[in-house]
């Protein structure tokens, strides 16, 4: 029987709208009580490169967000002989920390860890393994060949020092979503380029002032269009180690362009969750750079766009540049925990949970990372015939993340959300506000134990 905790996720399928900052000084805390947390090595026998305690039969305790608790009922359901504890929490949405907090606990206590566990954050495992808590799973656990199966650089955020400690359930490669009848009844084509997108951007405002062609005004603003345009505001070099330089060519001249479409109002600075936005500019957009997610849970189910309107091509990358780089905002995590006694039960659940077409394949609700999984989604998602066009260009971008952007345990989303969105409200432009930005990464980087390049 579930145990329900109340949810911050506001988004399906990803949990994204994360903005508070994880809580300073955790992971030194975490590093001292790990080693007494996981109770030494007595009775435990080392096997799949960790020491395993004794195993057992029992229920199997598995902690899901509310949108992944559809997961693990239909797994249940297709394995009745299988045993579970579904417990419901946050998600660790918004940044809650919610599990860091609680795997603390139970390292002090020495009880109460669950079997298996979603996030949807993607930098659980910088604080995980330290903390004595997540399991390795390349080294015997998971085969290779799944292993192999997941979309290029999917699991790097899960992998330390060589060693991969969680599988992403799903990916938010950003895409150019668009509307492709109000485009070709203004006479436009989409952008391939970033400086096409500045010139319709300033076409739109002339010709169809109120349109939209991008939205700057959410928390994730920078892992959109900053991220894909190889700015090095957050390259985690290292497990505490990050270089940052917010004002490099790739930083300005995005920036730059930020701050002619915000000023000629045809990028809105709302935010694409906010009521104002829901009320004044839903139907007012022609272009909107965003992750994979939108598609459903923007457009279908946010915005209540029309079926056959919402189509989606390749983020546009920068005149000469034949590298394609695309920015990712959200996903998710499983993580397994070294403590638990059911350790065969929670491989198979990881392993079902995050590749089987009978939930990744059919009924996931985001962009699955495991690539077969992937491909019977995208069929899925054609055959519903709410989407204007085919759904290539999110294959493609799945596999073009640019990797010099990583997930480090400060949040680069609360950050932006302290520092730079205040002052756009404030009518000040992104470029200057950039070294702000980064004296503020800066800052919560070091309050995290982290050693910043500049």
């Amino acid at each position: 029987m579930p145990v329900n905790k109340p949810s911050a996720d506001q988004e399906t399928g990803t949990s994204r709208r994360r903005t508070a900052l994880l809580v300073g000084g955790a992971a030194t805390v975490l590093l001292t009580v790990a080693a007494c947390g996981s109770g030494g090595t007595a009775g435990k026998t080392a096997k799949d490169g960790f020491a395993q305690v004794p195993q057992k039969d029992g229920a199997l305790t598995v902690w899901v967000d509310s949108t992944r608790l559809a997961a693990a009922k239909q797994y249940q359901a297709l394995h009745p002989d299988a045993k579970l504890d579904i417990v419901t929490y946050d998600g660790d949405a918004n940044g809650s920390n919610y599990l860091q907090t609680k795997v603390q606990l139970f390292n002090r206590t020495r009880k109460g860890w669950p079997d298996v566990v979603f996030s949807s954050q993607n930098n659980e495992a910088s604080w995980a393994v330290d903390a004595g808590f997540a399991a390795p799973l390349n080294k015997g656990l998971i085969p290779d060949a799944t292993l192999g199966g997941f979309a290029k650089g999917a699991n790097d955020v899960c992998t330390v020092n060589g060693t991969l400690y969680c599988l992403r359930n799903d990916l938010s490669q950003t895409v150019l979503w668009y509307n492709a009848p109000l485009l070709k009844e203004f006479g436009y084509t989409v952008p391939t380029t970033w400086e096409e997108y500045q010139q319709l951007g300033e076409r739109v405002a002339k010709e169809h002032p109120g349109y939209l062609v991008g939205d700057a005004g959410d928390s994730f603003t920078p892992e959109i269009y900053l991220w894909a345009s190889k700015c090095g505001a957050n390259h985690i070099t290292g497990p505490k180690s990050v270089s940052v330089n917010t004002t490099s060519e790739a930083c300005t001249k995005m920036a730059k362009l930020l701050d002619v479409l915000i000023k000629n109002k045809s990028m809105s600075i709302s935010g694409v969750f906010s009521t104002d936005f829901t009320k004044n500019e839903a139907d007012k957009i022609l272009l909107m750079p965003g992750p994979a997610w939108y598609g459903g849970a923007v457009f279908k189910d946010g915005l209540k766009t029309p079926a056959k309107q919402t189509a989606v091509a390749p983020i546009p990358q920068w005149k000469g540049d034949t590298s394609p780089a695309t920015g990712n905002v959200g996903g998710g995590t499983w993580l397994l925990s070294q403590h638990s006694a059911h350790v065969k039960a929670a491989t198979d659940f990881l392993k079902w949970v995050t590749t089987d077409n009978a939930y990744q394949g059919e009924k996931a609700p985001g962009f699955p990372a495991y690539a077969p999984a992937a491909e019977n989604w995208l069929k899925a998602q054609a055959a519903s015939g709410y989407f204007a066009g085919d759904l290539k260009a999110l294959k493609d971008a799945s596999s073009q993340v640019w990797p010099g952007w990583g997930s480090g345990q400060f949040s680069q989303e609360a950050i932006w959300a302290a520092t730079v969105k205040p002052g756009l409200t404030q009518g000040k432009t992104v470029e200057s506000l950039l070294p702000a930005w980064q004296d503020a990464i800066v800052k919560y980087a070091k309050s995290n134990g982290y050693k910043v390049a500049q």
